[in-house]
């Protein structure tokens, strides 16, 4: 099967274009690196030529509602009618856990991509996931010896799991809202940052943080875990940490 990745260089696109070559599936990237712009729809309806499915994995770092639901907007809607127009037979689409609760302004652009993804017309499966392993590490590449870090209790995900449960959606066919994607361990967004640190042996003082008003709140007591029955993955934080050298 011929499968189009929209985000297919990132973090998780990268890895689901590899299950899908390991499975046996031809993948197609769309992505700005090879021809595609999703946020103007250039370039989109040759690449999903002869593709069966989609999985949508492309992303945008922001914390601002505008930025977040001007991306997925635009982003979501070319794809979504360049895959009606094109025959698409299902879209598999990754969203995150807590997004339809917390009023955080990124969350706010992962809402509006899901209603366009089932307002589509194309069949479709949405998986959420719980924040990734690699979450806090940007936030660590800074140069300051200092970092703030937001209080955020977390059931963190390798991304490698999540790859491979898209992957066994866009096989399985549409199901609509799937079941919730997390990590096997409950972990707080600070202690996995020291422990990060410590890991890389770096030198940095990672400081609590916890987000003003209601999404502070929420995400610091529970806003951001999985609810009733979900997938648990495979991987643990130990492991993730263990794989680049020290546990």
């Amino acid at each position: 099967m011929q499968v189009a990745v929209a985000g297919g260089t990132g973090l998780v696109g990268r890895r689901v274009v590899a299950e899908l070559r390991a499975a046996g599936h031809s993948p197609v990237v769309l992505a700005r690196s090879h021809g595609v712009d999703l946020t103007t729809g250039a370039g989109l309806a040759e690449k999903l030529s002869g593709s069966e499915a989609v999985i949508d994995v492309a992303n945008v770092v922001t914390t601002r509602k505008k930025v977040a639901v001007d991306f997925f907007s635009r982003s979501t809607g070319h794809l979504i009618a360049a895959a009606r127009s094109s025959g698409i037979e299902r879209v598999v689409t990754l969203s995150i856990v807590g997004s339809g609760e917390v009023d955080f302004g990124y969350y706010f652009g992962k809402r509006v991509q899901e209603e366009l993804v089932r307002d589509g017309g194309v069949p479709w499966t949405v998986l959420r996931a719980t924040q990734f392993f690699e979450f806090p590490e940007p936030l660590l590449g800074a140069r300051s010896p200092v970092v703030m870090m937001p209080r955020m209790l977390t059931q963190p995900v390798a991304a490698q799991d999540v790859a491979e449960m898209l992957v066994e959606h866009v096989v399985r066919g549409p199901s609509g809202m799937a079941p919730e994607i997390a990590g096997p361990d409950r972990l707080d967004m600070v202690d996995m940052a020291r422990r990060i640190v410590r890991s890389r042996g770096r030198r940095r003082l990672v400081v609590p943080v916890t987000l003003p008003g209601e999404v502070g709140r929420a995400m610091a007591t529970g806003g951001l875990l999985p609810r009733g029955d979900h997938v648990r993955g495979r991987r643990t934080f130990d492991a993730h940490l263990a794989s680049y050298g020290a546990a």
